[in-house]
């Protein structure tokens, strides 16, 4: 069995979470600024995490939800325009100090820096939204923090595709056996395993938590601290404390023993 070698992290619902009331505010922030009648309540929003991407987001409201709205002469153009305003909302909600690290996240990170295992980054999110999470819960130097970050269109296909792991590995000059892989969604839990990772820990969140993680080698419902450890939802251990570097090694060695 190949040893652990590198930590590769989804961002949206995973470092923080930034469904519900941070991408979700954001979009309807947008909307508004640009005069229409848009309104992504809680539950609605839960149905369109099923598409990820944020402009596939739009495009899937577009088709399923809104079919009588006059599409512009360039349906792409005005996506992406009305997507960048989102993502300018978005990180004034993150430089307001709105969306916080989820519980664990950055004692997990340091921890892992610390031991040596190299850090990446795995998402579908846009690098404006990952660069201004980074910056305002973990400082200036937050991308120092991850030796690479795949993000946003540098492939084709998104989550639950395999293409952002695959890309990710393939540059860091990893093989799917020496990774482990840390994301909150099945979509995600998907992408992951279809590239190969067997060791993926999933921490769900109000969005994800009825999802199906058959298959995953640990499902909780936060990474923890020393005075609020996480709570086992599914997975290969029936209790754990905080999740630490030892923990993340026992699971990568349960993920390859169980496949």
């Amino acid at each position: 069995m190949e040893d652990l070698q590198a930590l590769l992290f989804d961002v949206d619902g995973t470092l923080a979470d930034t469904e519900r009331d941070g991408h979700r505010v954001a979009f309807n922030r947008a909307f508004s600024e640009w005069g229409l009648d848009w309104d992504w309540g809680v539950a609605l929003y839960g149905q369109l995490l099923a598409v990820t991407g944020g402009k596939e987001r739009i495009l899937y409201y577009l088709e399923h939800f809104r079919p009588e709205f006059p599409h512009p002469d360039d349906l792409p153009r005005f996506v992406a325009e009305l997507h960048k305003a989102k993502t300018r909302h978005y990180a004034e909600m993150l430089g307001e100090g709105a969306i916080p690290l989820r519980p664990g996240v950055k004692r997990l990170l340091a921890e892992a820096k610390e031991a040596g295992l190299r850090l990446a980054v795995a998402t579908t999110t846009t690098p404006a939204n990952l660069s201004a999470l980074l910056d305002s819960s973990l400082g200036i130097d937050a991308r120092g923090t991850f030796q690479l970050v795949a993000a946003g269109d540098v492939v084709p296909r998104k989550k639950p595709a395999p293409d952002i792991y695959v890309w990710a590995m393939d540059r860091m000059g990893l093989s799917p056996d020496r990774c482990l892989a840390l994301e909150d969604s099945y979509n995600g839990w998907r992408s992951a395993r279809g590239a190969g990772i067997r060791s993926v820990m999933v921490t769900v969140t109000d969005y994800t938590r009825a999802e199906d993680f058959t298959g995953a080698t640990l499902v909780v419902d936060t990474l923890g601290e020393p005075t609020a450890p996480p709570r086992v939802l599914g997975g290969l251990l029936d209790e754990v404390g905080p999740i630490d570097v030892p923990t993340l090694r026992e699971l990568h060695r349960l993920g390859a023993a169980h496949g």
